[in-house]
C-alpha cells in the first residue's frame, strides 16, 4: 500500500528513518514516498492496459514539480485546472499532447496559453466558455481540440464538497445541451469536438456509480449517434484513510473495463489522489500537552493552515507517534491533536487515541499526499512547509520551507503611509 513503515521503534520511509529528516529539515514538513508514488500509477496504468488508455495525473492533488516530474518521466500525462497547473506541467517536462484541462472558470489568457502550448483537449464546462474558446482559436489562427464535459446527474456517495457528478453543482453540461453543440457545430469552425468527459467526484469507494455514469454518457453518445474519439473518465478512486475499504485499480478496472472496450473510444484517466495520497505523510512535532476537565489536548506545530482537510471535510487521517514506545503503546488516551492556527476548527484529530506523548515528539499525519500542500495557506502569517522526497534511500528537500520574507514579498505600503 506504501512504504511508510516501522523498523524497529521508528518510522522509516524507503529505509530512510523519518526523525533523521526532521532533524536535518525541521518541522513541519511534507514527506512524499517516490516509490509509492510510482506503483500506485503502475497499478492504474497496469490494470486497464488492455484499453492503453492516457492516464493524465491530477495535478490540483498534488503540483509539487517533483511529484509530477516523477510521473511524467514514467508515462504519465497530466489533468490541469489553472494556468498556473499549465505552467508546472510545462516546467515539469510534460508533453503538451499529455494535457487535458478543466475547470468551469478558465480565464482568456489561460484559454490563449493553453491554446499556444497545443495541449490535447479542453474539457469545456459551458457554451460561453466553448463560444471563447472558439473566438481565441479564431483570433490565433488555430484549430483547437475540446471534449465536452457531461454532468449525468450521478450520486458519488462521498462527501458533499467534492461530488461534482450531481445536477445541481457547477460542473459540466447536461446532456440536452451536449446535444445541441454538436448539432450545431458548424458555429465553431476552429474546434474541433473530440470528446466527452466525465468526472463525478473524489473519495469514491465503490464502482457503482462510475458504472452509471459511463452507461449514461455511452449511450446518449450511441443513441443521439455522436462522433467522438475520445471518452475521459475522470478520477476520482478513494483510498484507506481509516477504515475504509475501496476498491482496488484491478476490481475497478474489472467492472468498467468491458464497456469502455465496447465503445472503442481513446480512454482518458484524471486519477489524483489515488495515485498521490497514501504516497505522502506530514510530520510535526509536539509542542504541548493540555488538559482541561473535558478534554486532553496534544498541540503541535501544524495544523489547517498546513492541512485544511480534517477541518474543512472532517476528514480522518491516522497519526502516528514517528518514534514509539512499546510500554506507552499499550496505554493509549482520547485527545484532540490540534494546531496553533487560532480557530476552534483547527484540528488535525477530535477524540482518538494515541500513546501518550511528549515536548518535542515526532508525530506522523498519514495519508497526506493529496490536497495536503496543494490547500495549505498563510492563514496566521505562517510560512508554509517544506516539501521532501525519498527516492533509492536519499531524501531531497523538493521545496524549501518558507520563511518571515516569503510573506510579504510582494507587499507594498503607500507612500502616503510612510
Amino acid at each position: 500500500m506504501h512504504e511508510f513503515k516501522y523498523r524497529g521503534n521508528e518510522l522509516y520511509c524507503e529505509g530512510v528513518g523519518i526523525s533523521g529528516i526532521a532533524a536535518s529539515v525541521g518541522t513541519p514538513f511534507y514527506l512524499y514516498s517516490y516509490k509509492t508514488l510510482l506503483d500506485h500509477y503502475n497499478k492504474l496504468r497496469d490494470a486497464f492496459r488492455p484499453v492503453k488508455p492516457l492516464i493524465c495525473f491530477s495535478v490540483k492533488s498534488n503540483s509539487n514539480l517533483a511529484v509530477l516530474r516523477a510521473l511524467v518521466k514514467n508515462g504519465a500525462g497530466l489533468d490541469i485546472v489553472s494556468g498556473g497547473e499549465l505552467y508546472r506541467a510545462r516546467r515539469a517536462g510534460a508533453d503538451p499532447k499529455k494535457v487535458v484541462y478543466a475547470g468551469v472558470g478558465k480565464r482568456r489568457d489561460e484559454i490563449e496559453d493553453a491554446v499556444r502550448a497545443g495541449i490535447l483537449l479542453f474539457n469545456v464546462e459551458s457554451k460561453e466558455e466553448l463560444e471563447e474558446i472558439q473566438r481565441i482559436a479564431a483570433s490565433l489562427r488555430k484549430r483547437v481540440n475540446v471534449a465536452l464535459r457531461i454532468n449525468p446527474d450521478v450520486a458519488p456517495h462521498t462527501h458533499a464538497y467534492v461530488a461534482t457528478g450531481k445536477g445541481e453543482t457547477k460542473f459540466g453540461l447536461d446532456f440536452e445541451t451536449v446535444y445541441g453543440i454538436f448539432a450545431s457545430h458548424k458555429r465553431y469552425p476552429n474546434l474541433n469536438i473530440r470528446g466527452v468527459h466525465i468526472h463525478i467526484g473524489s473519495q469514491i469507494l465503490d464502482a457503482a456509480p462510475f458504472e452509471k455514469a459511463i452507461k449514461k454518457v455511452l449511450g446518449f453518445v450511441k443513441n443521439r449517434r455522436i462522433s467522438v474519439d475520445y471518452f475521459n473518465i475522470g478520477g476520482g478512486l478513494g483510498i484507506i484513510y481509516s477504515m475504509e475499504h475501496p476498491q482496488t485499480a484491478r476490481s475497478f478496472a474489472k467492472r468498467v473495463l468491458p464497456l469502455l472496450k465496447r465503445s472503442g473510444l481513446k480512454i482518458i484517466l484524471e486519477p489524483g489522489r489515488f495515485i498521490s495520497g497514501n504516497s505522502g505523510v506530514l510530520v510535526t512535532k509536539v509542542l504541548y500537552n493540555k488538559t482541561t476537565p473535558r478534554k486532553k489536548f496534544v498541540i503541535v506545530d501544524t495544523g489547517m493552515s498546513d492541512l485544511i482537510r480534517p477541518s474543512l471535510y472532517e476528514a480522518y487521517h491516522n497519526i502516528v507517534p514517528v518514534r514509539i514506545d512499546r510500554d506507552a503503546q499499550r496505554h493509549p488516551e482520547k485527545v484532540d491533536v490540534v494546531g496553533p492556527i487560532c480557530e476552534s476548527g483547527d484540528f488535525l484529530a477530535k477524540d482518538r487515541p494515541l500513546p501518550p506523548v511528549n515536548k518535542g515528539d515526532l508525530l506522523a499525519v498519514m495519508g497526506a499526499g493529496a490536497y495536503g500542500f496543494t490547500m495549505s495557506s498563510n492563514y496566521n502569517s505562517r510560512p508554509r512547509a517544506a516539501e521532501v522526497m525519498v527516492i533509492k534511500g536519499k531524501f531531497y528537500v523538493v521545496r524549501e520551507s518558507e520563511n518571515y520574507g516569503d510573506l510579504v514579498r510582494g507587499e507594498k505600503v503607500p507612500k502616503e503611509l510612510k
